[in-house]
């Protein structure tokens, strides 16, 4: 079983008396920004997107940051099929908690079994503590940790706060998040250790935490196994900062002990072919249609890991 996860950047589809257009691989996408030269470079990115899916050939891909099922079947049915994709039957995304709408997805080619979202969680449904002065009742995902089981194997989607606009607020946020997914896990499963379960999306892990400690490391240290240190550690990253020489590794596979052990030779692939030329650190070949900055499939790599 091969899976994936791709940060589709800001996937949406928009209605409007001309028709629909699936928006581009682009941040501040309001229809404001509209212009025939966006919308140009608004398809070829979904086409690249699209292109980047299809080489990696996955049975399960969790993606972040598409706006909602609809746009999810339109890009499946209008893009993806057409690229040559063998279909993914199995679709799901679910409403989260970005004010923006942007929500985590799983698109299948098995089954999936036990789905749900945990965007409603709070910390005092978890048992857990917020920073003095924080809403006990608000909301601990910033978007979702959406969770299914693909035979019998549990996925948890995760998307977490991003380190802007106060890096060090942002900090806290994603600290909470990697305390509730540990806390769900352990809910979940009586030996969590023991258990086949496996943590992937987008981390938004800086290159440099404010705090000197990754936000992640209560699923780090002692619970799960971090899948991408298998590669050299300059060979890790999936992200690029626009217009900087910052190169991060904000998407993640974080494996139970047991599942680790199971698949010991299971190697992160990064799929690299769609990003900008702007991303000079990744001297390979790109997709045809990839310019500097855009068109390109995402500003993230899609990552994919074979499980045999």
């Amino acid at each position: 079983m091969r899976i994936a996860t791709f940060n589709v950047q800001n996937m949406r589809l928009r209605h409007s008396k001309a028709g629909v257009l699936l928006t581009g691989a682009r941040d501040g996408d309001g229809p404001a920004r509209e212009s025939a030269a966006a919308k140009v470079s608004d398809v070829i990115d979904r086409k690249l997107t699209a292109a980047i899916l299809r080489e990696a050939d996955a049975d399960v891909v969790a993606m972040q940051e598409v706006f909602d099922r609809e746009t999810l079947d339109y890009f499946h049915d209008r893009i993806l099929l057409p690229s040559g994709s063998a279909p993914y039957p199995f679709r799901i995304c679910l409403p989260g908690n970005d004010g923006r709408g942007y929500d985590v997805a799983l698109m299948s080619r098995i089954g999936l079994e036990d789905v749900k979202s945990h965007a409603t969680l709070t910390a005092k449904d978890l048992g857990l503590e917020r920073e003095a002065g924080d809403d006990a009742d608000e909301p601990v995902f910033r978007r979702d940790c959406l969770s299914a089981r693909v035979g019998e194997l549990t996925l948890l989607v995760c998307h977490f706060k991003a380190p802007w606009p106060d890096a060090d607020i942002a900090w806290m946020t994603r600290r909470l998040e990697a305390l509730a997914v540990r806390r769900l896990i352990e809910r979940m499963f009586p030996d969590p250790a023991s258990a086949q379960w496996l943590i992937l999306g987008d981390l938004n892990e800086p290159q440099n935490e404010p705090r000197g400690e990754r936000a992640t490391a209560p699923l780090i240290d002692d619970f799960a196994v971090d899948l991408v240190t298998r590669l050299p550690e300059d060979r890790r990253w999936s992200y690029h900062m626009q217009d900087t020489s910052i190169y991060s590794r904000p998407d993640a596979l974080l494996a139970s002990p047991a599942f680790a052990r199971r698949f010991p030779n299971a190697t992160p692939l990064y799929l690299r072919q769609g990003l900008g030329h702007e991303a000079a650190r990744f001297s390979g070949e790109r997709l045809h249609g990839v310019g500097y900055h855009r068109p390109h499939a995402s500003d993230h790599a899609a990552i994919a890991i074979d499980f045999d």
